[in-house]
Formats: structure tokens, C-alpha cells, sequence
């Protein structure tokens, strides 16, 4: 059952007997005094269908709990410490000095809890609500986006440890899957610790222990049918044994991802090697089989998930967040950029924002979602590359859409094709020009972007001074934002998936806005939030 804070308070309740010390305008000043108002019993009343057994623990006292883990980035175990030994954390949450805190493990119910239910991210939205209460945004129409890559909480596990681990798994998880290891796996002890006791350094060693563990994993999934795992295909409330479909699943991913087939092998003579090459949605752990491989740059390469943000560039506020895979579908920044801002609480309905973003967010299909919803891209355009350093661009050439043309920069034209497609050919072989155009012994060839209309009128719009001013001003903040969110130890996560990662990252977003609120000087006036 739920159970409801004390309203009066014991002969050693803490705020009462030394309030006075904590720092006016702290996140523990400010709970001490109105964890109540943020985090009434009537947020948490849906987790508790029954009236009976132990009462909880309650929702002022979790609510601040959770936004003091996450703001000073602690373990459940230093966070029931915290509890138990910090005045501070004491007077935030109604305690007496002589409490004790609540055992580490009720942090984990408590997640689970949230996980599960209508509405798991019901601290931030609390802390939004205040946002909006206070009317600071009021008027404020500019969003900006950006993201960074949070590292992982596993090691990256290279494809010989990943496909005896699958293999592993697969024997703990699949009903029979152990007599099904000893009858069809039989290319290595997989019941022997440690890495394979093999020379390494030879070529011809390692490819036969990849060809082995190969042929054992494409055994295994030939021996089982993995629609027994559903028993019930048409119905989606109907689990089946998802433990088991993921194994079969991990093993299936893991051995393909990594390997193809040997030299002068079509891979049905069972001779396969690891390929020189990075699948593009490459698992790196079945220990964690959403953490990915992410490129923010060419050469700089992390392992772990990407944090996307929006925030009101003014203030500093957070508006929304969400963590994603580090790459795969949805993970781009345009793709999760363009559904934060469309889910974005503080836009109001047919609001226009300028959405400030560095060029990663210059896809043709963000620009065209910020044009439907009456939004005014300050995107940074995405670079042109050339075909000689330093000579024409597309943005070169005279673009004709009534006449369906393009005019190069020596005043020829060539029809566009149905495919986006120009061929200046011959054309280019006497050009004055063709130095700083082409090397092409056929002339110069270009094919349009399906977007390339929409694209274009940006970057001409993006080289405005007024556009340059504005994303100069304003467009840094969010960096410092991201620098707030990842401050301290919490770049590192703690947790395995995406969905557990992304509630951990929304939570501490909720708590780093109500910091900066205090920093703005959140207070109560007649009984409503307010700035002061």
C-alpha cells in the first residue's frame, strides 16, 4: 500500500532543528520546504492498487530520494548512506536525525515500479510542470538541440567472446538448450573458462576457432524452431519465452555481424574468417545488446548510447530528453532531434520556434518536419563538398525548377532528369572553367538530393546575417546544458538498455532544471510557483 508522510514532526526531525543551515537557494533548502508540493501522494497513488500490507515509502520522501541520486550521481547503496548519514539529505526528506534510511534494493522496486507504469517518467514531468507554472518561458520561442554519447556500463567484447557467450546463453535460456549444445556444438568445451588456448598470432589458428564457433551457433539455430518461443503468435499480450527468443536472436546477430566467409568459400564448406569490416549496427556486448559504436566525428569513436536534448537557450531548461542507441535507426540527431521537439511539453499548440541545431540536424527531413510544423529552421546547413578542392559547388550552379534545368557556372544547361540526375558531357571538354569544376574525362555529372529545393533555399536563407547572429548568440547554450547533464561521474551510465538508460537520463534532466530554477530563483508566491 502507499504510505503518506507524517504531518507533524518528531522531537528530532532535522529541517526543525537545524533548517537554518542548509544553503538558501540549494535543491536541499528547497525540498526541505516543499517536497509536498512537487511531490504529493496523489502522483504515486496509481503504483499502489491495494490498500493493505506494509505502507511504502512516501512520495515526497522517493520524489526527493530520486532527484538528489540523480543530481549527485550516487549508487543506491551511497544513496541510502547518504540518507542515513548526511544532515542535508535528512532535512530535504523529512528525516529525524536518529533514521535510518530504507534498504538499497528499495531504489530498484521503486524504478521498476515507474518502469512499468502509464507514466515512468513522472519526475521530470513534475519538474516541467513547475517549469510551465512559473511562466518563465512565456514568449520564449527558441529551442535548441544537440546530443552527446554517453559511455556504456559494460566492456566491448570482441567477436570470439561474443559468440561463446551467445552460445552460453543460448545453453541457459532455451529449454534443452544444454543437450542441444552437447549434440550439435561440438567445435569448442564451451564449458571451459577463460579465452581459447590458441597461438593468436596465427593466421590460420584463429580462422579454424572462428570457423568452429561459427558452424557450432548456425548448428544450434538450425536444431531450433524459434516460433515455439511464441505460443500464442497473434496475440501481443502473450509473451511467450522472451528470455528464450532473445538468445536465439543474440546468437543469430552474433553470428553474422562479424564474420564472412573464407577465401575462395561461399561459406557452405563451413571455412569462415572475421571480416574486415564494422557492421553499421554492430552489437558490442550481449551483455548489453542496445549499447553501439558512435562516430561524433570521423575519428573520434565511443562506445555506448547517445544523449539527445532540447532546451530553451534563455534559460538554460531542459524541455526535453530521451536517450537512444548509439546508432541504428532513430538514433541519428535529426531523427530524435525532430520527435523531442515535436513532443517538446513547453511548445504550445501552433507556437512557432526557432530551432537552433549545428549541421547534423540539416537532413532534408528535419528541415521539412520543422516546415510543417511552422517552425523556423536556424539549422546550420550541412558543408558542400566539392569535386575539386576549392572549386564549384552545387549551390555554383543555376537551379531551374519551372524549367527543370541546371545552368553551370559558364552558363550551360542540361536537363534534370526524372532521377535528379545531370550529365554536362562533352560540354566540359573546352570550358575555361572545367580546372575548378571536374576531372572527369566525361564531363561533369551530378545527381540532385530528392530534397535538394528545400536544402538549398536554406542554405541561401543561412548565409543572412541575421540568421548567423542569432545562432552565434543563442546556439551554445545547449552545449553548456549537455555540460550540466554530464558533469561529474555521469557521463559513465549505470544501467543496461535503453529504456532503464533513458529513465535515468530524464530523471537527471528533472533534477539539473529544478537546480536551475533555484538558480533562477524559483520560490512560492500566494500559494503558485513563481520567479522571484
Amino acid at each position: 500500500m502507499q504510505g503518506r508522510e507524517r504531518e507533524q514532526r518528531t522531537l528530532l526531525d532535522v529541517e526543525a532543528l537545524a533548517g537554518e543551515l542548509l544553503a538558501p537557494g540549494s535543491v536541499f533548502a528547497f525540498l526541505a520546504e516543499h517536497r509536498g508540493r512537487l511531490f504529493p501522494d496523489s502522483m504515486m497513488e496509481d503504483l499502489f492498487g491495494s490498500k493493505r500490507g506494509r505502507p511504502s515509502v512516501p512520495a515526497p520522501v522517493i520524489g526527493s530520494v530520486l532527484v538528489l541520486q540523480a543530481l549527485q550521481g550516487l549508487s543506491d547503496r551511497e544513496t541510502a548512506e547518504a540518507l542515513t548519514y548526511d544532515l542535508r539529505w535528512k532535512a530535504a526528506c523529512g528525516y529525524a536525525l536518529t533514521d535510518t534510511a530504507f534498504h538499497p534494493t528499495t531504489l530498484v522496486y521503486w524504478r521498476k515500479r515507474l518502469a512499468a507504469s502509464a507514466n515512468p517518467h513522472r519526475i521530470m514531468d513534475a519538474v516541467t510542470e513547475v517549469v510551465t507554472a512559473t511562466g518563465i518561458l512565456k514568449g520564449r520561442n527558441r529551442r535548441a538541440l544537440d546530443s552527446t554519447v554517453l559511455d556504456d556500463a559494460v566492456a566491448r567484447q570482441d567477436t570470439v567472446t561474443q559468440l561463446i557467450a551467445a552460445v552460453r546463453r543460448f545453453g541457459r535460456d532455451v529449454p534443452g538448450g544444454k543437450d542441444l549444445i552437447a549434440a550439435h556444438a561440438t567445435g569448442y568445451d564451451y564449458t571451459r573458462a577463460g579465452k581459447p588456448d590458441i597461438a593468436w598470432d596465427d593466421a590460420q589458428a584463429r580462422d579454424e576457432l572462428i570457423s568452429a564457433l561459427v558452424n557450432d551457433a548456425l548448428a544450434l539455430l538450425a536444431a531450433v524452431d524459434p516460433q515455439q518461443f511464441d505460443k500464442n503468435p497473434g496475440d501481443p499480450s502473450d509473451a511467450g519465452d522472451p528470455k528464450a527468443a532473445e538468445a536465439y536472436a543474440l546468437l543469430a546477430l552474433v553470428a553474422g555481424q562479424d564474420v564472412e566467409p573464407a577465401e575462395d568459400s561461399d561459406g557452405t564448406d563451413g571455412r569462415w574468417k572475421i571480416a574486415r569490416k564494422t557492421a553499421p549496427d554492430r552489437m558490442i556486448s550481449i551483455v548489453d545488446p542496445d549499447a553501439r559504436h558512435a562516430h561524433k566525428t570521423r575519428k573520434a569513436m565511443r562506445d555506448g548510447y547517445k544523449a539527445h536534448i532540447v532546451n530553451e537557450p534563455g534559460t538554460g531548461i531542459v524541455t526535453a530528453a530521451a536517450v537512444t542507441k548509439a546508432a541504428g535507426p532513430g538514433s541519428s540527431d535529426a531523427e530524435a532531434g525532430a520527435g523531442l521537439l515535436s513532443a517538446d511539453p513547453t511548445v504550445e499548440e501552433n507556437q512557432q520556434v526557432d530551432a537552433l541545431g549545428d549541421s547534423a540536424y540539416g537532413t532534408g527531413d528535419m528541415l521539412k518536419a520543422l516546415a510543417a510544423a511552422g517552425h523556423r529552421a536556424l539549422v546550420k546547413p550541412k558543408p558542400l563538398a566539392a569535386a575539386i578542392a576549392g572549386g564549384f559547388t552545387i549551390d555554383d550552379f543555376a537551379y531551374d525548377k519551372a524549367a527543370g534545368t541546371l545552368t553551370c557556372p559558364n552558363g550551360l544547361s542540361r536537363r534534370i532528369t526524372a532521377k535528379g540526375r545531370v550529365t554536362f558531357g562533352a560540354a566540359c571538354r573546352g570550358c575555361p572553367l572545367k580546372d575548378r569544376c571536374t576531372t572527369a574525362a566525361g564531363g561533369r555529372k551530378i545527381e540532385l538530393h530528392p530534397d535538394h529545393e528545400l536544402m538549398r533555399a536554406h542554405r541561401a536563407a543561412a548565409r543572412n546575417e541575421d540568421f548567423q547572429s542569432d545562432y552565434k548568440q543563442h546556439r551554445p547554450m545547449v552545449e553548456r546544458s549537455i555540460a550540466w547533464l554530464t558533469a561529474g561521474n555521469n557521463r559513465r551510465l549505470r544501467y543496461l538498455g535503453v529504456a532503464k538508460n533513458d529513465a535515468w537520463f530524464r530523471l537527471r534532466a528533472g533534477a539539473v532544471n529544478l537546480k536551475r530554477l533555484l538558480s533562477l530563483g524559483l520560490t512560492v508566491r500566494e500559494g503558485a510557483w513563481a520567479i522571484a
